[in-house]
């Protein structure tokens, strides 16, 4: 098997015994990149010299006898969403195109410390906000089990180059299924840790009380492997959880014995496509197989989570990115042009014998935020900007704000009521496989209705995985969502890795094509 066959535990073996260096792991995935990527675009941006250099003191540290981290080794790549000092961080946007943070994210921190090899940023939905990935300034992320496919999103890069065994271990964000559900339609499996399971530090925030990062990878050990090395309590977020992590690679092998399954009633109705029902009660069969016991559960709530969703989140999201205005940093609109149609105004005016309106300087700075935020934000991220001011709006955030928070609470009971009764909740990552490039992006509503059995969990804030469990007729990966109460992602893993054990979607591959 190559290098770039393996999975990331297999390498980590090699890696550990010495029968392969880094060096060596770390160019054959870059080689691999350089030759396939520009059919898919799943990277930014690559650290080639970086990159060989850390994998280099990697392997001197360990030819030397020295002690090397708990990644020793294995190349990672990072959603370009996420912080890294002295590369560029764009979050797939024209506003951050040439943003160079003076500081590492804490998961990059943590990357460094495990010495995980950063092979390079991630393409993604501008701001996170997507489900395809055709929201980058930087282009669209093309599936690597069809090209003419999204891949998901906004993680469509960290999915993709993980599918397309680019790279063995990815990081991706999740605000209400951007690791899951590019995990469905890329044949990976994707984890959403629990709000607070992995700091946040150094993530450029889409919304603050949703986003969460995680490990996307080919397995579910591989999963753990990386989620060891991100997890963890860290003082620079004031929402990181200091709850102790556990020994996700100790525990990922121990059968979970007398296992109770909740099927969501409510996820098997209009709009789930046929191929992906089949799929996903042919592998509620093979937990039933494995001694679990399976019973319908109802969330009643969950009607109201996209309605509820796309109202905190982009109330968030427009008062996250309200900083993105020309002056501090980023992107800055023409400030020739800007003067220009000033100057044009004002001999207008005069040349009318009206009154030219407003302060000179006033006008030039007015001018220049509404010119940079128009032409540095995309129509989707100016679409959530836009829902999120008026649902803030004086008159209205009671109306909508307020009211979508009590709603979010309800959703979590229900959530609490379910896992009295059952371990894990099961059911469809995704309402269909992945769809054709452009065949939603016209159409917003039915995209965010792609989102409806994911974002519930992030709204909860509890744990959520997605892993392969078939493929419809057309060769598009199905994936399978199980959800797990707050910090049981020890439980997830382990369901996660039974099913594996038993079978073999997740070792299915695409045949890259040029």
């Amino acid at each position: 098997m190559s290098l770039i066959e393996s999975t990331a535990a297999q390498l980590h073996r090699q890696l550990t015994s010495g029968n392969v260096t880094s060096v060596e792991v770390t160019q054959s995935f870059l080689d691999h990149i350089q030759q396939h990527d520009e059919h898919y675009s799943a990277f930014i941006s690559l650290n080639v010299e970086a990159a060989l250099a850390q994998a280099e003191d990697i392997d001197r540290r360990r030819a030397s006898g020295k002690p090397v981290g708990a990644l020793g080794g294995l190349p990672v790549a990072v959603k370009d969403v996420i912080c890294t000092k002295g590369q560029t961080t764009t979050c797939g946007s024209k506003m951050l195109r040439d943003f160079v943070p003076p500081y590492d994210a804490t998961v990059v921190c943590k990357l460094k410390q495990a010495d995980g090899v950063l092979l390079g940023k991630t393409n993604m939905d501008e701001f996170a906000m997507g489900s395809s990935t055709e929201n980058s300034a930087f282009g669209v992320t093309h599936n690597p089990w069809d090209r003419t496919c999204v891949p998901g999103g906004s993680s469509g890069g960290a999915a993709a180059c993980v599918a397309a065994r680019m790279a063995p271990l990815s990081v991706g964000t999740d605000t209400g299924g951007s690791i899951r559900q590019p995990a469905a339609f890329c044949g990976v499996t994707g984890m959403k840790p629990t709000y607070g399971r992995v700091s946040r530090f150094g993530l450029v925030a889409f919304a603050s009380s949703l986003d969460q990062i995680g490990p996307i990878a080919q397995t579910a050990e591989d999963a753990a492997l990386l989620l060891q090395a991100l997890a963890g309590h860290d003082p620079n977020d004031s929402t990181s959880s200091s709850k102790p992590v556990p020994d996700f690679l100790r525990a990922i092998n121990q059968p979970l014995v007398g296992l109770k399954i909740g099927v969501i009633r409510e996820h098997f109705g209009e709009g789930l496509d046929d191929e992906v029902a089949a799929a996903v009660r042919e592998a509620v069969h093979t937990y039933q197989a494995l001694g679990a016991t399976v019973s319908d559960i109802s969330l009643p709530h969950n009607q109201y989570a996209i309605a509820t969703y796309y109202v905190i989140a982009p109330s968030e999201a427009s008062s996250n990115l309200a900083r993105y205005d020309g002056v501090h940093y980023g992107f800055r609109a023409n400030e020739a042009e800007i003067l220009e149609t000033l100057k044009q105004e004002r001999d207008t005016a005069t040349a009318t014998n009206q009154e030219a309106t407003g302060k000179e300087l006033d006008s030039e700075l007015i001018r220049m935020y509404q010119r940079t935020r128009s032409e540095g934000f995309g129509s989707e991220v100016q679409r959530r900007i836009m829902l999120g001011v008026y649902a803030l709006s004086e008159g209205y955030a009671s109306k909508y704000y307020l009211k979508a928070l009590k709603v979010r609470r309800l959703i979590r009971q229900d959530f609490d009521k379910a896992f009295e009764k059952v371990d894990l909740i099961v059911g469809p990552t995704s309402p269909t496989p992945a769809y054709p490039i452009g065949d939603k992006i016209a159409d917003p509503l039915s995209m965010y209705l792609g989102d409806l059995y994911t974002v519930s969990a992030n709204l909860a804030g509890i744990a959520g995985i997605s892993i392969p469990c078939g493929f419809s007729k057309t060769g598009l990966p199905i994936g399978l969502q199980l959800q797990a109460p707050a910090f049981e992602e020890e439980r997830l893993l382990q369901a996660a890795h039974m099913f594996q054990q038993q079978t073999d979607w997740h070792t299915k591959r695409p045949s890259l094509k040029n």
